[in-house]
C-alpha cells in the first residue's frame, strides 16, 4: 500500500536487498553537527538509503567549520583510501576549493543542498571541461518552501480592513548560501502577492537558536505590533519563540510563527499550536542524491553521462492533523521510504518521479 505524507512517500518495506560482490563507496561531508536535528535526520535517511541501495557510505560532520570541512575533503580526495564518490554541500562556499582538491584524485563529486553560486560559476568557467569528475547537483525546492511558509502564515492571520497592515519579522540563515537566498526569494514572492503585510525587518540568524533569540529580543521591542514571524529554520524559530514568551507574548496566538524543518520538536510545537506553520521533507535530499549516484554507478562506463542538475520537490507544508503520523515516521531511519523503487527512472504506480532536471551537468 502506498500513500503520500505531503510529498514524502510512505511505503510498506519489502523485497530483497541489493546484493553483489562490489559496492560503490561514498563519503558525505555533512556541513552540520550531529546534535542538530535536521542534519541528524539527513544523515539517518541517507544511511538508510545507502543500505537499501547496497552502497558503502561514510559520514563526517563538519560543524559548519570551513577548516574542518576542507581538512576532511583533503583527506578524502588526496589520502590513500579514496572513495568512489564524494558528496558535499556548498553551504560554507567551499565548493571551488573542493574542486581544486579533487583534481587528479579519481573521485567523482556530487553537490547537494547548496550548489555553486553565480559568482563562483563566473570565476570557475566551464566545469565540465575543467573538472570532468564533477557530476552535478541535487537541490530541494527551497524557493517554494519559503513561499509556502509565508503564504500560509499570512492566510492564518485574520484578514485586515482596507488601509490596515500586518507587521512581519523574518529570520533568514546567511547572506551567501543558495538555500538561504532561495528561501528568502520565496518569502518576497509571497509578500508581493500580499501588500497588506509589511515586512519590518529581515535579519540573519545564522541557523542558530541563540542568535535568533538575541535578535528577537531587540526586534520585538523595536516593533511591538508584529503579529507574524517567518523563520528559515526551526532552530531560529524556537529562539524567536523564547524571546516572545519572555516579552509576555504567546506564540501561536499573539504572534504566529512559521518555519522550515519538520523535526520532532517542530512537529510537536505544530500539534500544540505554538508553531502555526511548518514545512519539511527536504532532509531526504541526501538519500535521493544516492539514488542518482546508484543509477550513474550502474550505467555503462563507456556511455554514461554526468548526472546534471536536479531539483527534488521534497519540501511540503505539514498539516497539524498529520503531526503525529510524521512524528512516528521520524522514529524510523528510512522514514518509511523505500528508495529502491525510484532507481533507473522508475517510480511506483500512481507516484510521480521525485526528480526534475533543471540543467545539464554544471
Amino acid at each position: 500500500m502506498i500513500r503520500f505524507f505531503s510529498g514524502c512517500l510512505i511505503l510498506v518495506v519489502g523485497g530483497l536487498w541489493f546484493s553483489g560482490a562490489w559496492a560503490a563507496s561514498v563519503v558525505f561531508l555533512n556541513p552540520g553537527s550531529a546534535p542538530d536535528p535536521y542534519w541528524s535526520s539527513y544523515s539517518r535517511f541517507m544511511q538508510a538509503a545507502a543500505d537499501r541501495l547496497g552502497m558503502n557510505l561514510q559520514i563526517y560532520y563538519t560543524d559548519r567549520d570551513t577548516r574542518t570541512l576542507l581538512t576532511l575533503a583533503r583527506k578524502t580526495l588526496q589520502g590513500s583510501d579514496r572513495p568512489d564518490y564524494l558528496v558535499f554541500s556548498n553551504e560554507l562556499n567551499v565548493a571551488p576549493e573542493v574542486l581544486r582538491l579533487s583534481v587528479g584524485s579519481g573521485v567523482k563529486l556530487l553537490a547537494v543542498n547548496n550548489t555553486f553560486t553565480a559568482d563562483q560559476l563566473s570565476i570557475l568557467g566551464d566545469l565540465r571541461s575543467r573538472y570532468p569528475d564533477f557530476l552535478g547537483s541535487v537541490v530541494a525546492n527551497d524557493e517554494e518552501g519559503g513561499y509556502l511558509i509565508a503564504r500560509r502564515l499570512i492566510q492564518s492571520r485574520a484578514p485586515v480592513l482596507p488601509g490596515q497592515t500586518l507587521e512581519m519579522l523574518a529570520f533568514s540563515g546567511t547572506n551567501s548560501t543558495p538555500v538561504s537566498l532561495q528561501r528568502e526569494k520565496g518569502l518576497y514572492r509571497a509578500l508581493a502577492e500580499n501588500p497588506q503585510v509589511r515586512l519590518r525587518q529581515i535579519v540573519l540568524g545564522g541557523w542558530r537558536r541563540d542568535r535568533a533569540y538575541e535578535q528577537a529580543q531587540v526586534l520585538l521591542k523595536r516593533y511591538p505590533n508584529v503579529s507574524l514571524v517567518w523563520a528559515a529554520s526551526d532552530l531560529m524559530a524556537f529562539g524567536v519563540m523564547d524571546a516572545l514568551r519572555e516579552a509576555g507574548k504567546q506564540p501561536g496566538k499573539d504572534v504566529l510563527v512559521g518555519t522550515i524543518n519538520d523535526s520532532t520538536a517542530a512537529l510537536q510545537a505544530l500539534l500544540e499550536g505554538r508553531l502555526s506553520v511548518v514545512a519539511g521533507g527536504h532532509f531526504t535530499l541526501g538519500g535521493w542524491a544516492l539514488v542518482l549516484l546508484h543509477d550513474y554507478d550502474k550505467a555503462d562506463q563507456e556511455t554514461r553521462k554526468p548526472i546534471g542538475t536536479w531539483r527534488v520537490s521534497a519540501m511540503q507544508i505539514r498539516e497539524r492533523s498529520d503531526s503525529l503520523s510524521f512524528m512516528q515516521a521520524n522514529s524510523r531511519d528510512d522514514y518509511g521510504i523505500d528508495v529502491r523503487q525510484f532507481t533507473e527512472g522508475r517510480s511506483p504506480k500512481g507516484v510521480a518521479y521525485p526528480f526534475v532536471r533543471v540543467g545539464a551537468a554544471d
